[in-house]
């Protein structure tokens, strides 16, 4: 199976899963559904991608599992049960005495163009890789994050999240990275662009979106982040462009599929990243992979909030397998 390390296969076990681990943050999300009312749901880019990928695979053939840090109040007890409800493995998330995730609002235009006001200053996920032990990723197949995972931490936790990066590649453990910038979170864009180049000279799958790479590195166009990112190595690269499609590896545009309304565009790039993933793991090349991407993308953009509630897509911890 794709992306299974040269280690877990060698001694051919039988129906193995490849093992993922997704890194990052899961917040209280509160989306407005009118101008004084708000839905509670639980959200973060890695965390809806893992929520997705769970949803489109079978726990025989790829567990998923989530890294974060969280507190011991009731939001964070509920967050925990969210992961559990969707059949994501929490075995390596610590839960910090007096500790209180982070906190998001999200508007949408009549478009179902997205706005968010954050509250994570404080949030436990900050601490992550904080101190000279942190969580072993050595048993994890393929390890999921963004730049908004990059964005959390202290610098030198940073250091330490790539010497881990840099021990799973060297032994055969694939990379997947999401350039997710948000400005508002980073010190300066001189400090993202570097975290991000570091990053993706460590990335066996990269999965871009032009705007951002355009925004931190002055990519005139998709072929051109596409060029860049081979001339680093990367073998597995699709560059999100949104309603245009994305553009793979071999240079194959990818349409994206087209829909008469879209109501919340919160998640699209994560929920691509989760089908690109999923197919991948079972097998599909680059374009077919892309293809299922803007499927599971145009689903969750046709419903409200991050995390959606749909009959055809349902939480792998609630289904019969």
């Amino acid at each position: 199976m794709l992306f299974r390390s040269p280690e877990r296969t060698k001694h051919e076990v039988p129906n193995l899963a490849t093992r993922v681990l997704a890194i990052g943050e899961c917040m209280i999300e509160l989306t407005h559904t009118g101008d004084r009312t708000l839905a509670l749901g639980y959200a973060g880019d890695t965390f809806n991608t893992a929520v997705y990928l769970a949803r489109l695979t079978s726990p025989d053939a790829v567990e998923v599992g989530y890294l974060t840090r969280l507190g011991d109040d009731e939001y964070s007890a509920g967050i925990l049960a969210a992961m559990h409800a969707e059949g994501l493995g929490t075995s390596l998330i610590d839960r910090i005495p007096g500790g209180r995730p982070g906190l998001y609002l999200v508007r949408t235009d009549d478009g179902g163009e997205r706005s968010f006001t954050y509250y994570r200053s404080d949030s436990p996920a900050r601490r992550l890789f904080d101190g000279a032990h942190g969580p072993d990723l050595s048993g994890y197949d393929v390890l999921y994050l963004s730049a908004i995972t990059l964005q959390l931490l202290t610098p030198p936790a940073r250091e330490r999240l790539w010497s881990r990066l840099a021990a799973a590649r060297a032994r055969g453990a694939q990379i997947v990275f999401d350039s997710n910038y948000r400005s508002a979170g980073w010190e300066s864009a001189a400090v993202a662009r570097e975290a991000v180049r570091r990053t993706w000279e460590l990335t066996t799958v990269a999965l871009p979106t032009f705007t951002d790479e355009h925004a931190l590195f002055g990519d005139t166009s998709p072929a051109a982040t596409l060029e860049r990112l081979r001339g680093l190595g990367i073998p597995d690269i699709a560059v999100k462009d949104g309603g245009n499609g994305c553009l793979v590896g071999d240079g194959t545009v990818v349409p994206a599929e087209k829909i008469e309304s879209t109501v919340d565009t919160t998640a699209a790039g994560d929920a691509f990243d989760a089908g690109y993933l999923a197919a991948r793991l079972g097998g599909a090349d680059q374009v077919s992979a892309a293809r299922a991407g803007h499927a599971i993308a145009v689903k969750v953009i046709a419903h409200p909030g991050a995390i959606i509630t749909d009959p055809t897509l349902p939480p792998r911890g609630g289904r019969d397998e």
